[in-house]
């Protein structure tokens, strides 16, 4: 992580160039939209990486990451002394599409969980997080592309869940370095595979079944995602249907191949990618 990203007051750089850095799959999927759109999509889409350096950062303490996010959440509702050029930028973005300022605050929130909780008792407090790290973003991403149907509001928020589960399935290994395990311990006691096999990245036939089950449950949301896509805001939600698209692509591939997280970092290559975009493209023109 750069630490200049980091910090609300040294941010002196520009939206576009975090993108361009995080390499990210929702940059790829910028590509449908219109300028405009498509530099404000950016700004916020910036916003969303500042703050998860901050929880992710390294080299600051637990306290160091608390005092940053909360300079941002103050800075999402006045301007502050020597304050990053972004948040003036993500200012003007709640203006302009009079977004949610609890909504950007609920993101905020989510990033705040992973600094005190490394464990879920169930997948009902699982999904809170996931709401705040990912539907959350999908909500505010939406106003920016602009809809017409409030039903988009539902998309958002199920296509947001299947996007989270489908990282924290690939993640499992990496998680586990950080300390962090995502996977509901009601979940793991249900297919019988302890915590002390998953540290110990035990591999086996239990442990198969239970990412099966969590594999569905993803699938589960992409299916609603899809059921509450209205018709006439398809051609609006592309970039959110090829980010879709990309990770269903995904966990089908760890599906097939029974989900060898401990040793593999799945990704789709650039040239499926390419392909789940033109899909799309072709699909809603």
């Amino acid at each position: 992580m750069d630490p200049v990203l980091s910090d609300p007051v040294k941010t002196h750089v520009n939206a576009a160039k975090i993108t361009r850095q995080s390499k990210s799959n929702l940059a790829l999927a910028f590509i449908s939209l219109g300028r405009e759109r498509k530099r404000d999509i950016t700004i916020f889409y910036a916003f969303c990486r500042v703050i998860d350096d901050i929880a992710d950062s390294s080299e600051l303490s637990v306290a160091e990451k608390r005092v940053r996010l909360e300079a941002w959440r103050k800075m999402l509702r006045a301007a502050g002394a020597d304050e990053a050029p972004l948040a003036h930028d993500v200012r003007s973005l709640i203006d302009k599409y009079s977004l949610s300022t609890a909504m950007l605050e609920e993101i905020i929130a989510g990033v705040e969980m992973d600094l005190s909780i490394s464990r879920y008792a169930t997948f009902e407090e699982l999904r809170v997080y996931c709401y705040r790290v990912a539907s959350a973003v999908g909500l505010v991403s939406i106003e920016i592309f602009g809809y017409r149907n409030p039903r988009c509001k539902e998309y958002a928020l199920e296509l947001g869940l299947a996007l989270q589960m489908t990282n924290i399935i690939r993640d499992v290994g990496k998680d586990l370095r950080y300390g962090r395990i995502y996977l509901p311990q009601e979940d793991l006691a249900r297919f019988n595979y302890s915590e002390a096999e998953l540290q110990d990245r035990q591999y086996n036939e239990r442990f198969v079944r239970l990412m099966e089950f969590e594999a569905g449950r993803a699938r589960e949301f992409f299916s609603r995602a899809a059921a509450a896509l209205p018709s006439e805001d398809r051609r609006a939600m592309v970039p959110a249907q090829i980010m879709s698209s990309i990770y269903r692509g995904l966990l089908r591939q760890m599906e097939l191949d029974k989900f060898r997280v401990f040793e593999k970092e799945y990704r789709l290559s650039k040239m499926e990618k390419v392909g789940q975009i033109a899909a799309q493209l072709l699909k809603n023109i």
